[in-house]
């Protein structure tokens, strides 16, 4: 064997020694390109699932938002209603026709009266126009006498001067009472719940 057989040989052992190496990079490079796509992908996937989860948190929040928001609405919408017609009924009690408010003064003013038994001296106060009514109605009780404007709806404060007993008998202390034991009532009328 010459020397150029055996340079030749040595050759073609690193050629193919080369092409060997080669190809294992080749592969090798393959298989981390394959491995890195397969992570970006998965990681990728992750990150849709994540965007999603947080579109749909945010989505979620967005909307009890405005439900908290349109039932706020509501209710205050519901308050201003209630408020109009606790006014409207506070204005029927100012404008009730004379003999009307006669007859629920004198009740008021009965139901009343019973506190201040033995007293000698009793104090019966009242919505300024209602000061001859007042008067006229008093004429019926020994010891009452009208003893000034109360500002109310009509009706009576009926106030011993000797036992500091004070009944408030008045039209707005009956409508906050029969307001409040009926809102709930007057309410599911209203609002068809």
């Amino acid at each position: 064997m010459s020397l150029d057989n055996v340079v030749e040989d040595i050759r073609d052992e690193a050629r193919a020694r080369a092409e060997e190496i080669r190809e294992q990079g080749e592969h090798r490079a393959e298989e981390i390109i394959e491995t890195a796509e397969t992570d970006a992908d998965e990681l990728l996937e992750a990150r849709k699932e994540d965007v999603e989860r947080q579109i749909e948190q945010e989505r979620e929040r967005a909307l009890s938002s405005a439900k908290l928001e349109a039932k706020q609405e509501r209710l205050e919408a519901r308050r201003d209603v209630l408020e109009d017609v606790r006014s409207r009924v506070e204005d029927e009690l100012v404008d009730l026709p004379r003999e009307r408010r006669e007859a629920l003064t004198r009740s008021l003013l009965e139901d009343a009266a019973p506190e201040f038994e033995g007293e000698e001296s009793v104090a019966v106060y009242g919505r300024a126009s209602d000061e001859e009514l007042l008067e006229d109605l008093l004429e019926d009780y020994d010891d009452f006498e009208y003893a000034g404007e109360y500002e109310c709806l009509g009706g009576v404060v009926v106030e011993g001067t000797d036992s500091r007993v004070r009944v408030n008998n008045t039209f707005d202390s009956v409508l906050s009472s029969v307001w409040e034991d009926n809102l709930k009532n007057v309410s599911e009328l209203l609002f068809d719940q």
